[in-house]
């Protein structure tokens, strides 16, 4: 048995339109997910796909029910809490790289290890550059985001969400916003973080090529968990 990366317990998540009227975004969802697994969450726009990830990741709360991850509850917390948690557990990427346009890709990805204060200025340095390494820009360390393509700089972003050694990637349309040929380099560099590090993943797409190199994948219609699928085998599993 593996270990629970996430577990949701009967989260129900409401918007209040107005004084009286509220509109249910998910109704009744629980899910666990294990450490080590790559998991697509799929479904049609509206669906709770983005909903359901913050709600995850701590930038969204339910308005009923209860969210670990990493045996932590997450529910309770304040936002000074949540702030340590997902600076400490969790790498976010975007459909939008959101890199700081004045600093270099090293520069940016040193960022969140200055924040976080476990490493000195060279292992920042170093770690940073094995980093960009990791997602082949071995040659971009002094490059500023303007001098970087779009593919490029996802790849930039997904090196800093793995600064500072989280639990778990949180990808949100990471390749929405990609050509064909760079969306592929990403699908690639997801699928070896995964097999090669076992690093969690859970990323919401549109992109089926993306959803269909996922261990497992969940769709969602009306905030429900319409299918449930494992694709493949789990990393480090045989």
């Amino acid at each position: 048995m593996g270990t629970t990366m996430f577990r949701l317990e009967h989260i129900r998540r409401e918007l209040a339109l107005s004084r009286d009227v509220r509109q249910t975004i998910i109704p009744d969802l629980s899910l666990e997910i294990e450490a080590g697994e790559f998991v697509a969450i799929t479904g049609p726009s509206g669906s709770g796909k983005s909903t359901l990830l913050y709600m995850m990741g701590g930038l969204d709360k339910p308005t009923f029910g209860n969210v670990w991850l990493d045996g932590e509850e997450l529910t309770e917390k304040d936002e000074s809490e949540m702030n340590r948690i997902r600076n400490e557990k969790i790498g976010f990427i975007y459909q939008f790289h959101f890199l700081l346009p004045e600093f270099t890709a090293l520069e940016n990805v040193s960022m969140p290890m200055m924040i976080n204060g476990r490493f000195n200025k060279k292992e920042i340095k170093d770690r940073a550059k094995m980093l960009l390494d990791t997602v082949g820009l071995e040659n971009k360390y002094t490059n500023k985001p303007s001098q970087l393509s779009g593919g490029q700089q996802q790849r930039v972003a997904i090196a800093r969400a793995l600064a500072n050694e989280p639990k778990v990637l949180l990808g949100d349309e990471p390749t929405g916003n990609l050509d064909s040929k760079s969306a592929k380099n990403v699908y690639e560099l997801f699928d070896r973080l995964n097999q090669e590090k076992n690093q969690t993943i859970v990323v919401v797409t549109h992109d089926e090529d993306f959803a269909n190199r996922a261990g497992r994948r969940i769709h969602l219609v009306d905030g429900m968990i319409e299918s449930d699928s494992p694709l493949r085998v789990m990393a480090g599993r045989s």
